[in-house]
């Protein structure tokens, strides 16, 4: 009995440790497989027919083929084992929470990309109408409070979504305005700003700073035009959970053709991205490889790109900046499309395309 009893207690050490081994390797499993990181994917999202996100009063779209807008995928956060496999795809990108979001929570992020998608919407409607020349008309509303520093004044008191509409109870139009105005005032001068929230005029007081790495005095907010735009005929925009400005130029072609009754694109697919401004400027967009993938695979023919040539000034403020229009051409080299990539500065040049365009279609 003696030497069997040594025997069993080893078989039962054995057997919880290989049992402590599994449940170390499902628990190691599980974090790789689950365990949220503190990183997200940017990955090709998807590319959409603009006709049910753009209505014109008196004026249908029923042509065949689509102008379509292009959208990066966000997936996150990562867990540590869709991190390892993203390595394995193209076109796919990590990126911080911090780089994505910067301070806000994702709730502030989702309201600040539906704020974009907005102002898109209204400079779409404002450059369409300018170019087809018919009557429209922007309201100023105030400044849009975009974002916060940590060390500004008004940290606490402001939020992310009120609409500044007075300093030191006078109005201004813009932004520049307000900046310009704030400027002219020296660190540590008491400013009273009068704002919008929810429906409720509220004020509040704080004194000015020296703004980081600047000499000038500053409240530390990133402010931008609050606007609405009417028109005749009447346009409304409706884009569901998308965000973000990159469907301005697009947007602002859809609208186009429908209040000029024209049928441009002869029946095809014609997708692209980038910002549009009221005076028709086309802007410089995010992740625009991963929209050149999306477009292809919906089958279009063309992809409006924008065309902001590297500048020493750019250079200067992001060293690594890559023009939108050539990345997109490297993309499509990449994957092999025969889709066209058109470089654009302004909505002038993609109706100008897309008048020869459907001159020479087939």
């Amino acid at each position: 009995m003696s030497l069997i009893k040594p025997t069993n207690q080893l078989k039962q050490k054995k057997r919880w440790r290989w049992l402590i081994g599994i449940l170390v390797g499902v628990i190691v499993l599980a974090a790789l497989l689950f365990f949220p990181t503190n990183y997200y994917l940017e990955v090709p999202g998807s590319a959409e027919s603009l006709k049910p996100y753009v209505k014109v009063t008196g004026s249908k779209d029923n042509a065949k083929g689509s102008y379509m807008l292009t959208t990066v995928g966000v997936v996150g956060p990562a867990s540590p084992a869709l991190l390892l496999f993203s390595k394995t795809q193209a076109h796919t990108d990590i990126v911080s929470k911090q780089d994505l979001m910067g301070n806000d929570s994702s709730a502030e992020y989702d309201q600040l990309q539906a704020y974009y998608m907005k102002s898109a919407a209204n400079n779409a409607v404002a450059a369409a109408f300018k170019a087809a020349k018919k009557p429209y008309q922007i309201h100023h509303r105030g400044i849009y409070v975009m974002s916060i520093l940590p060390q500004s004044p008004f940290k606490g008191k402001l939020a992310l979504g009120d609409t500044i509409t007075k300093l030191n109870g006078k109005s201004y139009k813009t932004a520049d305005a307000y900046v310009n105005a704030i400027k002219s005032q020296k660190v540590g001068t008491a400013i009273t700003l009068t704002y919008q929230r929810q429906g409720k005029t509220k004020q509040a007081t704080a004194k000015l700073i020296r703004l980081p790495q600047t000499k000038r005095a500053g409240i530390g907010i990133t402010l931008t035009e609050n606007t609405s735009v009417t028109s005749d005929p009447k346009v409304k925009i409706d884009a569901g959970n998308i965000g973000g400005p990159s469907a301005g130029t697009m947007f602002a072609l859809q609208i186009y053709t429908q209040i000029t009754h024209q049928n441009l694109r002869r029946g095809h697919v014609i997708a692209g991205t980038g910002t549009i401004d009221p005076a028709g400027h086309v802007g410089q967009i995010g992740g625009i490889d991963k929209k050149v993938v999306a477009a292809d695979a919906k089958g279009a023919k063309v992809f409006f790109a924008p065309n902001q040539p590297a500048t020493k000034k750019l250079k200067h403020y992001d060293p690594n900046y890559v023009n939108n229009y050539t990345e997109a051409v490297q993309t499509a080299k990449q994957i092999k499309t025969k889709m066209k990539i058109v470089p654009v500065k302004t909505l002038s040049d993609v109706i100008r395309y897309m008048e020869n365009y459907s001159k020479t279609a087939e």
